[in-house]
C-alpha cells in the first residue's frame, strides 16, 4: 500500500495553442513516443473542427467538449464486512477532465474507416454539441452513482 502521495509530473504547454490542457490530450493521443505523430493529429482535427463549426477558436470548443463529457459522479467499490458495495463519490475537476479526454480519446480510436484526425474530430464536435458516446458513457456513470445513492454513507 502506497504511503506517500505520487508526485505529479510537471507538463510543458504546448507550443501553437500555449495550453497545459491540450499538452496532456496530445500525451494521451501519443503511441509509442511519437509525439510530432500525436500533435499534428490533434492540431488537424482542432482545424477541421473551427471550419465545421465556424468558430475561429478551437481552444474554446475543446474545453467546452471536455466541460460537456465531464463526469461529476463516479462510483467506487468499497469492501464492507463480506459485501462489496457501489459507493457514489464526487469526482475533483482534474480528474474529470482527465476521464473526460480518456473517454473521447477511446471512442475516437474504437471507430473505423477514418483517419484519426477526422475521428477524434467528429468525437470533440459530438461532446461538445452533448451528444455522442463520451456524453452517454457520463451519463450512464451519473445513472450508476445515482442508483447507488443508498450506500453514500460508505464513503470515507
Amino acid at each position: 500500500m502506497r504511503r506517500r502521495k505520487a508526485q505529479e509530473k510537471e507538463i510543458l504547454a504546448d507550443p501553437k495553442f500555449n495550453s497545459k490542457t491540450v499538452a496532456k490530450f496530445i500525451n494521451m493521443v501519443m503511441l509509442k513516443g511519437k509525439k510530432s505523430i500525436a500533435e499534428k493529429i490533434v492540431y488537424s482535427a482542432f482545424e477541421k473542427l473551427t471550419k465545421e463549426l465556424n468558430e475561429p477558436d478551437a481552444l474554446k470548443i475543446f474545453h467546452k467538449a471536455l466541460e460537456n463529457a465531464r463526469p461529476r459522479l463516479e462510483v467506487k467499490p468499497r469492501r464492507v464486512g463480506g459485501a462489496t458495495y457501489q459507493v457514489p463519490i464526487e469526482v475533483r475537476q482534474q480528474r474529470g477532465v482527465s476521464i473526460a479526454m480518456r473517454w473521447i480519446r477511446d471512442f475516437a480510436r474504437s471507430k473505423k474507416g477514418k483517419p484519426m484526425q477526422d475521428k477524434l474530430a467528429d468525437e470533440v464536435m459530438a461532446a461538445y454539441k452533448g451528444e455522442g458516446a463520451a456524453i452517454k458513457k457520463r451519463d450512464d456513470t451519473h445513472k450508476m452513482a445515482e442508483a447507488n445513492k443508498a450506500f453514500a454513507h460508505f464513503r470515507w
